[in-house]
């Protein structure tokens, strides 16, 4: 008989999964191999990373999967980065990029530890029960095949797990009838997601909507007259978040409680080198 999961150990593990994930999109290693095949732009560079595995894809596409993107920014690169760089040559300078990351992050002694191969093998093994139906981003990357090396593969098994969980959380928001500005600034008055500064810097959208948001959910009575989350506000995020998890379980009761409580002490150990190494720019995280 399978040990049950302990309360959100599979949202607990996925955090540090995508975490390490997460890394690639601030490495100017990301930076360097996509430069070098044409792609300067850093918004083009992050859509044709993250995007590169469903093809070349058009902005229409990319705003749908990527949710709280403003589509106008996307239709600036997206498709015109394709003309630049094939999808295929995309997906070969990434993994260019994730190798040198992750030796600069990590040191080539630990990239190859049996920590990180035992790792890899218990996020493929997550992995195995993820599901392709309504999941774009995570199918496209199922798609692709596993690199043989075992950092190189955890890594795919870290997005493949991402995805999958951001594919579901897409829908939740849906359902919660949040839009995509409403989400960030909802998700920021938690304290866990991007300030604001990052979020307009990174995201495409103006003071003026991100204001107007800020009217909507507090004229809905989810924020107060500070722009605080109140109970209300601070409940549907709960719920957001645990609605996300009973959407993402099937990968973590898959690998068993025992796996996933390895699997997220071998990944807090990478992730705490990987943050002494400056993988993450400070201020990012906040309310502020």
């Amino acid at each position: 008989m399978t040990t049950p999961l302990p309360e959100r150990a599979g949202r607990r593990c996925h955090n540090v999964l995508n975490s390490i994930a997460a890394t690639l999109y601030f490495s100017p290693d990301l930076g360097r191999e996509l430069a070098a095949v044409g792609i300067e732009d850093s918004n083009a560079a992050y859509f044709a990373t993250r995007a590169a595995a469903m093809g070349a894809v058009g902005p229409g596409t990319v705003t749908a999967t990527f949710y709280n993107f403003r589509h106008d920014l996307i239709a600036e690169h997206v498709p015109a980065v394709w003309r630049t760089a094939s999808p295929e040559t995309v997906l070969a300078a990434r993994t260019r990029a994730v190798d040198a990351t992750l030796r600069r992050l990590l040191g080539d002694d630990v990239v190859a530890s049996k920590e990180v191969a035992e790792a890899a093998e218990l996020a493929l093994r997550a992995a195995e029960a993820c599901g392709r139906s309504a999941r774009p981003l995570y199918a496209a990357h199922a798609d692709l095949p596993v690199p043989d090396a075992p950092h190189l593969a955890l890594y795919h098994a870290a997005t493949l797990l991402r995805e999958h969980r951001g594919d579901g959380h897409l829908a939740v928001l849906l359902d919660a009838e949040l839009d995509p500005v409403e989400a960030l600034v909802s998700h920021t008055a938690t304290g866990r997601g991007m300030t604001p500064k990052w979020a307009l810097g990174t995201r495409g959208w103006s003071r003026g909507d991100w204001e107007a948001a800020v009217v909507r959910l507090r004229e809905r009575g989810l924020l107060d007259a500070e722009g605080e989350l109140n109970d209300a506000g601070t409940a549907l995020r709960k719920d957001i978040e645990a609605r996300t998890d009973r959407l993402d379980r099937a990968p973590y009761e898959h690998l068993g409680a025992a796996g996933v409580e390895r699997l997220t002490e071998l990944a807090k150990e990478l992730l705490m080198t990987a943050f002494a190494a400056g993988a993450f720019p400070e201020g990012m995280i906040g309310k502020g």
